[in-house]
């Protein structure tokens, strides 16, 4: 397929956002908005402020990934459809998850149950918004799924700063704020990150073509990006865990009496606050990892694939020029 008989036509030429760091200025105006609304909240102490305080703290930092996929997607793919993914996907990535949720009970499964559905639920969407979209690339699949990703972090930190900021005693406000830093901190490197690689696994294995292809490793990172996401909701969970085990007292006192001592509880806690810590960041650059790796490959492949077409003097028929697009990692 030649340049002049590309279904892209002129939608595929790079946006006009592109190069304007849209969303660091947006994150930077979008924090100071934040803080004065927090500040005009305590000063007055008007509750009415509070749903703003949610939204604004819960999509601030999604809605930037929005804006720096816009900065760096190509092809058919608009602006407009990026941030209707982003809310389409947010709202019934949440909704979907809720469904399937509502039965699961506790059990030593839950999390990774829990993996399972969201992930698959952000799947099906990311299959379904991407449907249309060419060229298909791992590049493009990343910014899709980041996309998608962050809409459904938004929607659910909203759910869970709402609750933090419910009590018995009225609004907890100290709450709610931790639950919001918390949570925005964390969001790159949980939801979006995850449904990143799942999409640049799901668009990298049908590079070339009009319609997704099975494969294999789209089946393989589905259950990897799963796993990290069971991982990182256990690693409260696994952190206590192992700080019991690591501690010797603890164990004595457990198989002796029954409970621990006050002291050996203040150290047991104290471990397992810094290994939460530390089971983040290692399943947040595990998830870092494998996205940069997988990009590499797809690049790779897609650079052997133009060499071998040209050493026979031909365009590649199967993949469409793409514009260019500025580096995602």
């Amino acid at each position: 397929m030649t340049a002049q008989t590309w279904t892209g036509g002129p939608e595929a030429a790079p946006h006009p956002h592109h190069h304007h760091g849209w969303w660091w200025k947006t994150l930077l105006t979008g924090l100071a908005l934040w803080i004065l609304t927090i500040v005009v909240t305590i000063v007055t102490g008007n509750t009415n402020l509070i749903p703003t305080l949610i939204l604004l703290g819960s999509f601030l930092v999604p809605f930037c990934v929005v804006l720096f996929a816009i900065e760096r997607v190509g092809g058919s793919v608009s602006s407009l459809q990026l941030v209707l993914a982003f809310f389409i996907g947010g709202i019934f990535g949440v909704l979907g998850a809720s469904l399937l949720e509502v039965n699961l009970h506790q059990s030593y499964w839950l999390y990774l149950l829990v993996g399972l559905i969201e992930e698959l639920v952000k799947g099906i969407l990311l299959v379904i918004i991407g449907w249309r979209v060419v060229p298909k690339t791992a590049a493009q699949g990343a910014l899709l799924g980041a996309t998608v990703g962050a809409g459904f972090a938004a929607f659910e930190s909203a759910g869970y700063a709402f609750n933090a900021a419910i009590t018995a005693r009225g609004i907890d406000l100290v709450s709610l704020l931790e639950t919001e830093v918390l949570r925005a901190i964390l969001a790159p490197v949980g939801h979006v990150l995850w449904t990143a690689v799942l999409g640049a696994v799901l668009f990298g294995a049908a590079r070339g073509r009009d319609r997704f292809r099975f494969s294999i490793w789209i089946v393989v990172t589905y259950v990897g990006v799963a796993v990290l996401h069971g991982l990182w909701d256990s690693a409260s969970d696994l952190a206590a865990v192992i700080a019991l085990l690591a501690n010797g007292r603890a164990i004595e006192e457990l198989t002796t009496a029954g409970g621990l001592s006050a002291q050996t509880a203040s150290a047991v806690t104290a471990l397992a606050g810094i290994l939460y810590i530390v089971v983040l960041i290692v399943v947040a650059a595990g998830g870092i990892l494998t996205l940069w790796l997988v990009l590499r490959h797809y690049r790779r492949a897609e650079r052997a694939g133009a060499v071998a077409h040209s050493a026979v003097g031909q365009p590649a028929v199967s993949d469409p020029p793409a514009p260019p697009q500025r580096p995602i990692v």
